[in-house]
């Protein structure tokens, strides 16, 4: 009996791994039905369809009576009703290197540069992990120096702080992006371009990022013409490249453009599953998937680094109470709202002061920057409640001395807070420099 067990045993160490295939029934839309394959797959496991255009890479994304459902990473061009569909083990993992700076690469962790091989490392990371448990983490640590003047006067940054950025399209998102990548403190930069125009990739690498921004960061790019699939992929790998760096003990700023399309790509995929639309025609995976996602960044555990995460919002036609953008600000640590007449009028970054908040205030101001912040806000508060007479002419100067001051300063203040993105500001010499525009004001600050 023993050796008949030895020879079995040694059988099953020499034989291959078993043969797992299946067939396609049908292709309605995007969505694929395979059978035979119900009792070996499950939600999120990879395939591969053999189809007369070559194999298509596909993942399930559900299951019911008739087969299996799955979504190509790609398109179903060529395949047809019979073709063979194969289980793949594969696809669910990356092996982030360090190597990796300065390279842009596409969702599967593929070169997309024109710079060669891409070195994998030892350690395998999948696109999908748990975030740091709540007990497990850091606090949020001090502040960093964006060297952008209103960011750090009014809406701080604080290393392991996670920022969402509002705006409606062509206000300036992906500019105060590459500003950030460019002059705030951290050793690398990971960013996940999901869903942007393919010309606008190289515009952004060689004018906007530059190659100083190039050198340390990681470019992980999904144009908008890709799969819902692959979008949605690029932000898993962009996140699991980051807690690559984090778990070095390294400062990973993590600048995400845009979460919105991460959005759209899930309701794509939630509504070819046959999930109920909700808010917006977004279904429930998404409101499920957006908590998961964001909640990976943050600070890291004890002994290892962080990720200060950016995440830009397109809201949709400038409602800020959009579905998504409603339940990104709920989960965020803070939030920049970008206005379009401000931009219209000429101030870059167009940043709404009024309505930008960063939650880690007032505790990571000194005494004296909170006093300069304050006596700054409430002087551009009252101005821009006036404002509309101002312009019409209906203010006479003189009737309110507290809103002839708040003039005074909000014109020289708007123009201090113009920035091009090659300029950047040391945050002391900003402080300064709005402490002496509040002192011309005649705007007395109390500390």
């Amino acid at each position: 009996m023993q050796t008949i067990f030895s020879e079995l045993s040694s059988f099953a160490r020499e034989a291959g791994a078993a043969e797992i295939f299946g067939e396609v029934q049908a292709i309605t839309g995007i969505t694929l039905t395979a059978i035979g394959l119900e009792r070996v797959l499950g939600i999120g496991q990879r395939c591969i369809v053999h189809g007369s255009a070559g194999p298509v890479h596909a993942e399930v994304v559900g299951l019911n009576t008739q087969g299996t459902q799955l979504l190509p990473f790609g398109s179903w061009r060529g395949v047809a009703a019979g073709d063979r569909v194969e289980v793949h083990a594969g696809g669910d993992v990356i092996r982030p290197d360090d190597s990796w700076k300065g390279r842009v690469i596409n969702a599967s962790a593929k070169p997309l540069d024109d710079r060669g091989h891409l070195p994998e490392g030892t350690v395998a990371r999948p696109l999908r992990a748990s975030p740091p448990g709540a007990f497990t983490r850091k606090r949020i640590g001090p502040k960093l120096a964006t060297r952008v003047r209103a960011m750090d006067i009014f809406t701080p940054l604080c290393r392991g702080q996670r920022l969402g950025i509002f705006a409606g399209s062509g206000v300036g998102k992906s500019t105060l992006m590459a500003m950030l990548a460019r002059h705030t403190e951290c050793d690398v930069v990971v960013m996940a371009l999901v869903g942007e125009r393919g010309r606008e990739v190289q515009d952004f690498i060689s004018t906007d990022l530059g190659e100083e921004g190039l050198r340390k960061s990681v470019l992980v790019v999904a144009t908008g013409d890709e799969s819902p699939l692959t979008r949605r992929q690029a932000a898993w790998t962009a996140m699991a490249v980051a807690e690559h760096f984090r778990d070095q003990g390294q400062h990973v700023l993590l600048l995400m453009d845009s979460v919105t399309r991460f959005a759209m790509a899930q309701r794509e995929i939630g509504l070819a599953s046959r999930e109920p639309p909700t808010a917006k025609g977004y279904p429930p995976t998404v409101f499920s998937e957006l908590p998961q996602m964001l909640e990976r960044a943050g600070p890291g555990p004890e002994g290892k680094g962080d990720i200060t995460a950016i995440f830009t919002v397109l809201v949709d036609g400038d409602d800020m109470n959009d579905p998504i953008a409603d339940a990104v600000r709920g989960i965020t640590d803070g939030h920049i709202v970008l206005d379009r007449r401000i931009a219209e009028k000429g101030r870059y970054p167009a940043i709404d002061l009024l309505a930008s908040v960063s939650r880690t205030l007032p505790d990571c101001h000194g005494d004296t920057e909170y006093a300069i912040l304050s006596a700054a806000h409430r002087a551009l508060a009252e101005h821009a409640d006036m404002e509309e007479l101002i312009r019409i002419g209906a203010y006479r100067s003189g009737s309110n001395p507290g809103l002839d001051r708040a003039i005074a300063f909000a014109g020289p203040c708007e123009t201090f807070l113009t920035q091009r993105k090659t300029e950047q500001t040391a945050p002391d010499a900003a402080f300064t420099e709005i402490a002496r525009l509040l002192s011309n004001a005649d705007i007395s600050v109390q500390a």
